[in-house]
């Protein structure tokens, strides 16, 4: 007999329809077809054991399965279930009617268990776009696959479940999921908060910026001024997710395997901090089976690197077109991958090797020249791409006694989200632009024009500190930010020289300075 069941395999961060043909008929042999890689061959062996434990029996008979479409490679082992299905309806030892309306995934253990899979949410998706009824996956797997409305999502424990599911036997309640409740549920107070942070009134003024217009940033500063303690307060003061990023976040990290079981969707915006011994396929992602890298887990939030200067030179350099494009694009000879990568990126850095350069009370300590050979690991191009560049000089004992509480974030917070619905409202009919730091070109002229006095201001100080062209966008996206956080259709001079003063790498002396 022969019968067809349905799978998902994963692309990037999308899902195609893989039609699994199951023929049963006289003789004893095994045959796999459709470029299933070793982990779907080793099927055999644990859909053999499954169905042994749960007094299910492998057909004695010549049993031919192919994968369709056949061009396309079928990795991982979260085909076990659909071709076990298959291979039981082929047999005839459960009913096949109901195969056609439901969509199967998920890993079998040797004895019988549905393990969790990656990619449940793309499958979802795409299961419901081609007209199926259901999906039945595994259970820990159910609530990120029930967010999809119009698909019924059947959680399974154990073949057994199955089995008696498409035999009607028993009946199984799709999983729901009740977004809006879940969603107030994780607006709980963040563990970190800047009324934390003792003075650095100026930095903090910089990262509200940074969050409001989506700019990149770096902290310069000596050991123990603060850079990381704050970057890590980012995202108390990031606006919350819309339903739109929360849905495009969830499918990175669900193909990439890093969701919570616990939750449907992902409604904090994702903190990456990486290592800096970190390689350039960890970073952007790829391998033999692509997979994200922690660009793309960082998309719609932060990628925090920091002690920059201490990563490899080529893996900053990678980062150099996805900051530009957010987005990465993973060649292989049979196929293109491509990894949204809209990530804000944070880094920190000690202005020299002993951290003391331009330090107020201590004296640096690093040989001629060594602190703009430091510099130098970072290239020019890259600390072009990066928006704010500003120093941190240590905190004055006495502030740091003070025990007065510092601005919280969620007042700084309302500062941010207001920022941004202005932007939102502004780019409303263009798409792809959502905040102040993707507009370019023409946008930029259109929505981020100074006045007369500005465009003085900012041709002397483009002649003063020899900035490029890059630089002088960088410096409108920022001066457009300032001016909406100060609710200003113009750009004054005022959010022009706030803007400037963010760049502070750009000067030529900066690293002779003290």
């Amino acid at each position: 007999m022969l019968v067809k069941v349905f799978g998902a395999a994963v692309q990037g961060i999308e899902s195609i329809p893989i039609t699994i043909e199951v023929n049963c008929s006289k003789g004893i042999r095994f045959l796999l077809v459709g470029l299933p890689d070793a982990s779907v061959k080793e099927s055999h062996e644990r859909i053999v054991s499954a169905l042994e434990v749960n007094g299910l029996k492998f057909p004695r008979q010549q049993i031919v399965i192919n994968m369709s479409p056949a061009d396309i490679r079928k990795e991982g082992s979260a085909f076990d279930l659909p071709l076990a299905v298959g291979v039981l309806g082929a047999s005839g030892a459960i009913l096949n009617d109901k195969f056609s309306s439901y969509m199967l995934m998920g890993e079998l253990s040797l004895d019988g268990t549905v393990l969790p899979l990656k990619g449940a949410l793309p499958m979802a998706l795409m299961a419901k776009e081609n007209g199926f009824k259901g999906f039945v996956l595994p259970a820990e797997n159910a609530k990120e696959a029930a967010v999809v409305k119009g698909l019924d999502i059947y959680a399974v424990k154990n073949i057994r479940e199955v089995v008696s599911f498409f035999n009607n036997e028993s009946n199984l309640q799709p999983t729901t999921v009740d977004l809006e409740k879940e969603f107030n549920e994780s607006k709980s107070e963040f563990e970190l908060d800047f009324s934390d942070v003792k003075g650095q009134e100026n930095v903090k003024r910089a990262l509200e910026i940074a969050a409001a217009g989506s700019h990149n940033i770096l902290l310069a500063g000596p050991p123990g001024s603060g850079k990381s303690m704050m970057a890590k307060r980012m995202p108390s003061i990031l606006p919350p997710f819309t339903l739109e990023e929360a849905l495009e976040t969830t499918k990175i990290h669900s193909v990439a395997g890093s969701t919570e079981m616990s939750r449907s969707l992902m409604f904090r915006r994702p903190f990456r901090a990486p290592h800096h011994s970190i390689s350039n396929v960890a970073l952007v992602g790829g391998g033999s089976s692509p997979q994200p890298g922690e660009i793309s887990l960082a998309h719609n939030g932060i990628l925090f690197l920091d002690e920059l200067p201490e990563f490899n030179r080529s893996v900053l350099e990678v980062m150099r077109q996805p900051l530009e494009n957010q987005t990465i694009t993973i060649s292989r000879s049979r196929y293109n991958v491509d990894y949204p990568s809209g990530f804000m990126l944070v880094a920190a850095m000690n202005p020299c090797p002993c951290g003391y350069h331009n330090h107020p009370d201590r004296d640096c300590v690093c040989a001629p020249g060594t602190v703009q050979k430091y510099l130098n690991r970072i290239s020019g191009p890259l600390l072009d791409r990066i928006d704010i560049q500003i120093e941190i000089s240590p905190v004055p004992f006495d502030k740091i006694a003070n025990r007065d509480p510092a601005e919280s974030s969620e007042s700084i917070r309302e500062r941010v989200i207001g920022a941004r619905k202005i932007q939102q409202n502004r780019y409303k009919n263009i798409k792809g632009v959502y905040c102040n730091s993707q507009i370019s070109g023409r946008l930029l002229h259109k929505f981020a024009s100074p006045d007369a006095s500005g465009l003085k201001l900012l041709k002397s100080a483009m002649d003063r500190r020899s900035l490029s062209a890059r630089a002088y966008d960088r410096i409108l996206k920022v001066s457009r930010t300032i001016a909406d956080i100060d609710g200003s259709e113009q750009i004054k001079a005022i959010h022009l020289a706030e803007a400037i003063n963010y760049r502070n790498l750009d000067r030529e002396s900066w690293a002779f300075s003290k």
